[in-house]
């Protein structure tokens, strides 16, 4: 049995064992098909291996721990993961495995272009293909920056393995002014307040700094914070995984106990289709519910679930998303940060306080199941966490949309948006693509109006390509002089999690492949109806048919390379943006011989 912990801080602390593991009569080590022999193939891998320095016992039966690392100093959300990975390799070696560090391609959202996302299958085919193809019993994968999480955990769900997932943590909160200012969020809100002359141009390069002060990734509930809570919640990652500061030694020590913890894992073959049900997949609609989290946990989560053959659809969100509150009064939906929300107790104290709406009994991987590693949590501050009673929205919860405008679907955030807008109808101001949006968007003679629609179209998996963050267009200047903070905005694009406003996204079909916003015209009238979860073009059936008969059947822009494969087999966003021949796992068989 699990020692019993005697609060949420030890709930991480009850799991590993000092010295050999022993295994469970039926667990045999896919490493010992390397490592487990005389022959010739058996002494090159352990001698190449011995050049390295390891010892004569690492080779005896120990589990063997891939430690899979996206540190890059190109990803500065990841860059302190090389000192996480030396603590999971403590906590490994302390248990009786062998820790071999690997890395990966990384993913950084705030340099790399044209967007992340175009990147997220390539990296999940490192992970997939770089487990498969090395002596592995379980895999410990060092996520921050966006993508990175759910990257790692497809490839890792592919081959099922037994795996932890380590985040490397929020910053702390940024300084500006004398005012806590969050990463994504207050710098949407200073550069619209630069374009509408509010702000002068300094201040805003003065809060570079002091937005950034410490390693780690954004700090407001935007979509490294959403996956790192999420990851939580679903189990396959520790308690309070989601929330410690990467700056908090609090941190480390999470990784040095998940290392110790990964071994017992492998000891009693706990894989990843064991933690990850659709149980698990719906506890994490109810916590991104909770949290006000991201849309873009929308597609990954559904990409991740693919993966394992667990059948997570859009229906499955608003299903049992609808009517959970959002406690966690976090920017953009709230006014506090990540370093506010663990102070205040994290994930555990707000699962907690959504109890009634969880799937309790979900095995975690630290051989608790969910509600036992929450139970006896506290709420520090109720502000920061709020209770049911008293919630930040009633509904914090993704609605879905369909109508003739999303005949596969499209999301919004209700908790980020205006509540007025969430029921209107209005003229649509149709942008061609990103290139058109940045062409016209400050012309001044725009013929525009506040309670237009503006749609922005050929930025979706297809037609960007690679699905980018810009579905939260900037509003013209135009409006923004009359003082309009908000418009109904529509695309087939993504949105930062760390913005807000009344944003309707992931339209599917996208227009790249002949969906019916690619037949939107300006004039056009649109009605968007969060409360009936409908988004409708008032054109009617014949005139629509006659409209997609005239669509050009566009030639692939690519016709080489990775970009070339990735228009080619990318699916729509309803079904997480994965490749159609992704879907599913291969397993972890050891693959032939190399010699």
């Amino acid at each position: 049995m699990p020692l019993k912990a005697r609060s949420v801080e030890e709930l991480s602390l009850a799991s590993g064992h000092g010295g050999m593991v022993v295994l469970k009569d039926d667990v045999k080590l896919r490493s010992r098909a390397w490592f487990g022999g005389t022959g010739r193939n058996n002494f090159i891998y352990r001698s190449w291996l011995k050049g390295q320095g390891h010892p004569e016992d690492m080779f005896d039966g120990r589990p063997v721990i891939g430690i899979c690392n996206t540190w890059s100093d190109l990803t500065p959300c990841n860059g302190h993961l090389r000192i996480v990975a030396e603590r999971v390799k403590r906590g490994v070696y302390e248990a009786g495995g062998f820790p071999l560090e690997f890395p990966v391609m990384s993913l950084g959202e705030s340099l790399m272009r044209p967007t992340t996302m175009l990147f997220r299958n390539l990296l999940s085919m490192d992970v997939e293909e770089s487990i498969r193809a090395n002596p592995l019993d379980g895999v410990v994968l060092l996520v921050g920056c966006d993508k990175t999480t759910p990257a790692l955990l497809m490839g890792a769900a592919s081959c099922d393995l037994p795996t932890i997932v380590v985040s490397g943590g929020p910053m702390l909160n940024g300084k500006v002014c004398g005012q806590d200012v969050g990463s994504g969020t207050s710098l949407w809100q200073f550069s619209e307040a630069v374009r509408a002359g509010e702000m002068p141009l300094q201040e805003f390069l003065d809060a570079e700094a002091g937005m950034s002060r410490s390693w780690g990734h954004c700090m407001t509930m935007g979509t490294a914070s959403t996956m790192a809570s999420l990851v939580e919640a679903m189990g396959i990652g520790l308690p309070q995984n989601g929330a410690i500061p990467a700056a908090d030694s609090r941190r480390m020590v999470l990784a040095h106990l998940a290392g110790r913890r990964i071994v017992d894992l492998v000891r009693e073959d706990t894989r990843v289709s064991k933690i990850l049900t659709k149980q698990s997949f719906e506890n994490a609609i109810v916590a991104n519910a909770g949290l006000g989290g991201s849309t873009n946990a929308i597609v990954h989560l559904i990409a991740i679930a693919g993966r394992l053959g667990v059948d997570l659809t859009l229906q499955d969100w608003d299903r049992v998303g609808r009517g959970v509150p959002c406690l966690a009064n976090l920017m953009p939906s709230g006014r506090f940060l990540m370093e506010d929300f663990y102070y205040a107790g994290g994930l555990p104290a707000l699962l907690r306080e959504l109890g009634d709406f969880l799937h309790k009994d979900r095995p975690t991987v630290n051989g608790r199941t969910l509600w036992e590693n929450v139970m006896e949590a506290k709420n520090h501050n109720p502000e920061v966490i709020r209770q049911c009673e008293n919630p930040v929205f009633d509904t914090g919860g993704v609605a879905v949309l369909f109508g003739n405008l999303a005949p596969r679907g499209a999301v919004i955030k209700p908790s980020a948006a205006t509540p007025r807008l969430m029921e209107h109808c209005g003229r649509a101001f149709v942008f061609e693509d990103v290139g058109d949006l940045h062409a016209r968007i400050d012309d001044p003679n725009l013929e525009v109006e506040p309670d237009d629609v503006l749609v922005l179209r050929n930025a979706g998996p297809v037609g960007y390509p690679g699905f980018p963050e810009v579905g939260n267009m900037p509003l013209p200047r135009r409006v923004l002089c009359q003082g309009i903070t908000d418009m109904v905005r529509i695309s087939d694009a993504r949105m930062s999690g760390t913005a807000f406003g009344t944003v309707v996204l992931h339209v599917a079909p996208e227009a790249a492949v002949n969906g019916t916003i690619a037949s939107v015209h300006t004039g056009d009238m649109i009605e968007l109806s969060v409360s009936k979860r409908r988004l409708e073009l008032h054109v009617s059936d014949a005139e629509l048919e006659r409209r997609k008969a005239e669509l050009k059947t566009l030639a692939p822009v690519y016709e080489r390379g990775y970009v070339s494969l990735y228009t080619r087999h990318v699916l729509q966003a309803d079904k997480g943006a994965d490749f159609d021949f992704l879907v599913g796992g291969s397993g972890s068989a050891p693959p032939l011989d190399s010699h």
